[in-house]
């Protein structure tokens, strides 16, 4: 694929959009970063706080550790820390320094402030409103659609920012003179291209981005390991199924979101907005590449191969949804340990149908301890669906949803995930938030 090409630009945008590094579950972080700039619009600390999130935020936050907080759980706490400790410049990593009495001052500020929250109804399923009062002033912010998305901030009911795409229609102000490119247009994903890009791009285009990956994965991935975390899922798997680069591949994995889930103040290099996602889709590329001892080269093509492919199923269904990321993750995990043992488009082709249409059915009940299981689980599926090919077999067109060929099936499950399973989203959310 050549440099100067359409899409090579695209993927190259798409890449670095999306693989930056966030410290704890991204949805909790994103009220972190909202509560954190609104606080320094209002100019002081506020007396009382309102939070307005879709039902999905609600979901995707009660029930993970919001790092850097003591152990803190829940929709309040992101928003104290936010306030408390927040450096919003830092993005996603925007509570990733909290000393020991900032972390006692979120706790005295959840006992003194009034911390409202409600649901906002409506079809957008990443959807955040704070209102920060202190006094007289008001500040309103508003995140929609992904983690760092603010859509306007007003003061006092007058606008202070609006984003570009609504600036160039309503001529709002640019926050600070920030001004953002126009989000890569991921409909140009295919897996033939992903792996044209992934043969010919440019080494030192990509190295920066995957050897973060590499270190950041990694490191939250061993210490998961070598401690105790959440339900112990890595660990547990390596106990019961030994040390082989199978296990050590789905261990791995599920033990970096044991620490994730868990309140580890580590940061994760993300995919698709999440850092499990992130997690799932890089950590057994890495083990099978260090098992097989290929070159440096070799696997940063591997995890550009594996992260596109997982951006581009992701694509179709949405960042919040009931199907489970995981499964996508750990599927495009699969096709970049084949991509690491020489594969081209048959055998990954091949690999992502026999393992996706297996495992899509996993739901997503909010991140809490067992996404790791759930992790596991996907890593395994994308396993046999790889063996699955190496032996002969696979599942053909008309059996179930897969259907003629990789982008037609990709296309099938993304329709499950994003249309299908609106009323499976619905009934998780109503049993989570019943008494």
């Amino acid at each position: 694929m050549d440099t100067a090409d359409i899409k090579y630009r695209t993927y190259m945008k798409i890449l670095k959009e999306e693989l930056v590094p966030a410290m704890g579950c991204t949805e909790p972080v994103a009220l972190s970063y909202g509560a954190s700039k609104a606080r320094e619009i209002l100019g002081t600390m506020p007396d009382s706080v309102e939070v307005r999130v879709s039902y999905n935020i609600i979901k995707n936050v009660r029930s993970v550790v919001v790092p850097n907080t003591g152990g803190l759980k829940g929709i309040e706490a992101a928003v104290a820390a936010g306030i408390i400790a927040g450096v919003s410049d830092r993005l996603l990593q925007v509570i990733s320094s909290v000393s020991e009495k900032q972390k006692a001052d979120i706790r005295a500020f959840l006992d003194t402030v009034p911390v409202k929250v409600l649901p906002l109804e409506g079809e957008e399923v990443f959807d955040i409103v704070l209102f920060l009062y202190a006094g007289k002033d008001v500040v309103e912010l508003h995140i929609e659609k992904y983690h760092t998305n603010i859509v306007y901030v007003k003061k006092n009911n007058r606008p202070v920012y609006v984003s570009p795409q609504a600036a160039r229609e309503k001529n709002g102000a640019a926050l600070n003179g920030q001004t953002a490119d126009v989000i890569a247009d991921k409909s140009l994903l295919n897996l033939a291209d992903i792996l044209d890009f992934a043969d010919t791009c440019r080494i030192g285009d990509i190295q920066g981005i995957m050897s973060l990956q590499i270190s950041c994965n990694m490191g939250i991935a061993e210490k998961g390991i070598r401690n105790s975390y959440g339900a112990n899922v890595g660990r547990t798997l390596l106990k019961a199924y030994g040390n082989t680069v199978r296990t050590r591949a789905c261990a791995l994995a599920a033990a970096g979101s044991d620490a994730r889930m868990s309140g580890c103040e580590m940061p994760v290099v993300i995919n698709s907005g999440s850092g499990n996602q992130g997690i799932a889709v890089s950590v057994p590329v890495i083990v099978y590449a260090h098992e097989l001892h290929v070159s440096d080269e070799r696997l940063y093509r591997a995890l550009a191969v594996s992260n596109l492919i997982a951006i581009h199923q992701k694509a179709g269904i949405g960042t919040l949804s009931a199907f489970c990321g995981a499964a996508s993750a750990g599927c495009a995990a699969a096709c970049g340990v084949a991509y690491v043992y020489g594969g081209g488009f048959e055998e990954i082709s091949h690999t992502l149908v026999n393992s996706i249409v297996v495992i899509s059915g996993i739901v997503c009940d909010g991140a809490k301890p067992s996404c790791a299981g759930k992790i596991a689980v996907s890593v395994e599926a994308g396993l046999l669906g790889y063996q699955m090919y190496m032996n002969g077999q696979e599942f053909k067109y008309k059996e179930g949803i897969v259907n003629r060929g990789v982008e037609e099936t990709i296309n099938n499950v993304s329709l499950l995930g994003k249309n299908g399973m609106r009323s499976t989203d619905k009934e998780i959310i109503r049993m989570m938030l019943a008494e």
